[in-house]
């Protein structure tokens, strides 16, 4: 467990790229700063090292307390600095957040858009668990993103295998396993073109683009019926 500390108010920065709420509530700031005028105690802020600014911190979670702290003219505020060891830090904040109060549904939508944009290899349920949704739910709100991402990988892999470029670089080119580009093997087995595209999220022409290159034009007008 970290350790709790002072930090500098003016070295804590609000970090909207990592903030899961769309506004911070005002009201709320000026409950915190009532009952820290009465001498109520606060648990630590949760910040990480701003991996842009050194020196500086940014919120992962207590941004309400932050600004209730300013807000009373506080020049410190008691602190705990989070190692994420590869967590994703909006992601973190958005699962902190949703402990006293959940995200709006806008909240959520927005949070794991950019949490997937961020990173696309993010599983939905790993998404969904950090904003308090279910993974359809997660699903749908990235639909059109993964799609995009998809495709644009898609694109990169066609275009390579065109070029004559070996599966095995590829794989190391788009940082992505063998398997995953290489649908051949399915195809030798005698899998039909629409469950390999099932398989491997491909587009069927692409597929088929792969099975019949080589062949001979009247080979491929038989294939393709």
């Amino acid at each position: 467990m970290s350790k709790v500390q002072s930090i500098k108010i003016s070295d804590i920065i609000l970090d909207n790229r990592i903030y899961p709420r769309s506004s911070i509530d005002h009201k709320r700031v000026a409950m915190f700063e009532e009952n820290m005028r009465d001498g109520f105690k606060f648990e630590p802020i949760h910040l990480e090292r701003h991996p842009d600014e050194p020196g500086k911190y940014r919120i992962l979670d207590g941004a309400h307390r932050f600004h209730a702290y300013r807000g009373i003219g506080k020049k410190e505020a008691p602190a705990e600095i989070i190692e994420l060891n590869g967590v994703d830090p909006l992601l973190y904040a958005a699962q902190k957040a949703i402990g006293p109060r959940q995200l709006k549904e806008e909240e959520a939508k927005d949070t794991a858009r950019r949490a997937y944009q961020n990173n696309p290899k993010l599983r939905s349920d790993e998404i969904g668990k950090a904003v308090g949704r279910s993974r359809q739910a997660v699903d749908r709100y990235i639909l059109d993103l993964r799609a995009s991402i998809q495709l644009d990988m898609d694109i990169k892999i066609f275009c390579m295998n065109r070029l004559g470029i070996p599966q095995d670089r590829i794989a190391v080119r788009l940082n992505e396993t063998r398997e995953t580009i290489n649908p051949n093997n399915d195809l030798e087995k005698g899998f039909a073109v629409s469950q390999v595209a099932e398989k491997h999220g491909w587009p069927e022409p692409l597929v088929w683009a792969i099975k019949l290159e080589g062949e001979e034009y009247l080979d491929k007008c038989s294939e393709l019926q």
